[in-house]
């Protein structure tokens, strides 16, 4: 393979992961517990009151940062974190938390249980313009990319204090166990492990109530929360959309670009999930009987056993890469009748859970393409859907046409198609078409605009409100932008997020069907 071309996959690889600083950073240790030194700071306005106890926050440009906050205590592995242990005292919230060991994914191999990383990783970040000031901010909680292999909310592309100040919302990052340590399948190994093929997003739901019982008193309403995340982050919103378990404690969802055909609509089954488990132990060198040694296990062990065992898992089911040819298994949740009832798209719809759930759901024009263009470009794309693609964005240059996305678009349009057949609460279908300089409109090149931390003050003035004004009523809107109707089958309402945005109405129907003829998104 050519250095530029490896270059170019390492960093599609870094995008997906929505670790911008994916190849190096970490996080540090949660800070301790420090008694109060004098009386004036038990009346510091940044010192919070939460269920555990105290939190000391700092001021930075107008809003109050909280990092690393404990939401929970996974105790011991593959199984149900617990509350949090109180203490006495304030608790200084200056320093990010550790996250979770971090594992290879698209098959790049490698991962990271080290330094900075612990399967007690059950922490989060809060920016907020305002404290005790009596308002009930829209609550928009932030779920890291990565697909459920790797990620951390700690990065400094998603530092939420610029969001808080703009959109007048209050700002939560989750960072929660992933990989092996949140998906491996033990049930067959005793009680104990019933629940471990899902304690990542079980973490989720955690802070989830965390948040519900504790963000008033950061200005936050625990009555509008909002989920949102972008790649495997998306994924773990419709994930929370399936679960009864998380019912009352969010009330709206957005999906970015989360979702491919084989996670997401869909995750895996119980045989999948078992099989994965089973090869796990194998390699461990353990059984029933000697289970709670993997206790004692080094952490890196288990994520290179898992690693190598969810790979033979994925060739003996003949499970299809997410990318290029032969086969492989990113880690997910399990639908096991329980936490999961069912896949997030359902036969003829979608999970009963996030029937009243409104939802905006979108990707961007070219995702992975620009990245790794032999596996996903259409290089040899006929002159009719050339001239499909320059009707459906005319305002981009049809040069680019064999770079427009399909792999995650197509299950896109197949989750808002089924979820607007339920019949239940809204879907707000966008596209966003901003081209970077030698990227195109890459897998997370939207991030910036929605955290307000681009600089380009238009589009991000934009892209911050239909946000967070969906977070606070339930309508994405801006100024300036045209009215935005619901998506429904018959009218494929969609937004076209750019410099100049405007609502389109199935826009791309003729481009998908000439580019995958054979696939149907919407109920039969």
């Amino acid at each position: 393979m050519k250095l530029k071309k490896l270059l170019a996959l390492l960093a599609a690889v870094c995008f997906l992961t929505g670790v911008l600083s994916a190849c190096g950073s970490a996080g540090g240790e949660q800070e301790a517990v420090q008694e109060p030194e004098s009386a004036e700071e038990v009346f510091d306005p940044a010192v919070v009151a939460t269920t555990a106890g105290q939190v000391r926050g700092t001021e930075t440009e107008g809003a109050y940062q909280f990092l690393g906050i404990p939401y929970a205590e996974a105790k011991e592995l593959f199984v149900p974190a617990e509350a949090v242990t109180p203490w006495e005292g304030v608790r200084d919230a200056d320093t990010y938390g550790v996250m979770s060991p971090q594992a290879g994914i698209l098959g790049m191999g490698g991962g990271n249980a080290g330094e900075g990383t612990s399967n007690n990783c059950q922490n989060l970040n809060i920016w907020t313009p305002a404290i005790g000031d009596g308002a009930k901010r829209p609550v928009m909680v932030w779920l890291h990319g990565g697909g459920f292999s790797s990620g951390t909310a700690n990065e400094p592309g998603v530092n939420g204090a610029n969001m808080s100040r703009a959109g007048d919302a209050v700002v939560v990052g989750v960072n929660h166990r992933l990989n092996v340590f949140g998906f491996l399948n033990l049930s067959s190994y005793g009680e104990k492990y019933r629940d471990s093929a899902n304690t990542g997003v079980m973490d989720i739901v955690a802070a989830l109530q965390w948040i519900h019982d504790n963000i008033a008193a950061f200005g936050g309403d625990p009555d509008n929360v909002t989920i949102f995340g972008q790649s495997g982050g998306g994924a773990k919103v419709l994930a929370m959309m399936s679960t009864p378990y998380a019912a009352g404690l969010f009330h709206k969802g957005i999906n970015q670009s989360g979702a491919t055909e084989t996670m997401g609509p869909v995750f895996f089954t119980e045989e999948q999930s078992e099989l994965i488990g089973a090869k796990t132990m194998e390699k461990l060198g353990l059984d029933a009987d000697s289970m709670e040694e993997i206790q004692f296990m080094e952490p890196q062990a288990i994520l290179d056993a898992a690693g190598a065992a969810i790979q033979e898992a994925a060739e003996e089911l003949r499970y299809p890469a997410t990318i290029g040819d032969g086969y492989s298994m990113e880690w997910e949740p399990t639908v096991d009748g329980d936490f999961l009832p069912t896949d997030p798209v359902t036969a003829d719809g979608f999970a009963e859970s996030g029937r009243d759930i409104p939802l905006l759901i979108g990707s961007n024009l070219n995702e992975w393409s620009t990245f790794m263009s032999d596996a996903l470009a259409y290089a040899d794309m006929s002159e009719e859907a050339r001239a499909a693609y320059a009707e459906a964005y005319p305002n981009e240059d049809p040069e680019t046409a064999p770079f427009v996305d399909t792999l995650l678009r197509l299950p896109l349009l197949k989750i808002m198609s089924h979820k607007a057949a339920q019949g239940g609460a809204p879907v707000y279908a966008y596209v966003f078409t901003k081209q970077g300089p030698q990227m195109g409109s890459y897998h997370g090149a939207e991030i910036p605009y929605v955290f307000h931390n681009a600089d380009d003050a238009a589009l991000s003035n934009t892209m911050t409100a239909v946000w967070t004004n969906f977070a606070r009523n339930g309508v994405p809107s801006a100024d300036g932008l045209e009215e935005w109707t619901p998506y429904e089958r018959e009218n494929g309402a969609t937004m076209i997020l750019d410099d100049t945005s405007y609502l389109a109405h199935k826009h791309d129907e003729k481009l998908m069907n000439l580019l995958a003829p054979d696939y149907f998104w919407w109920p039969d």
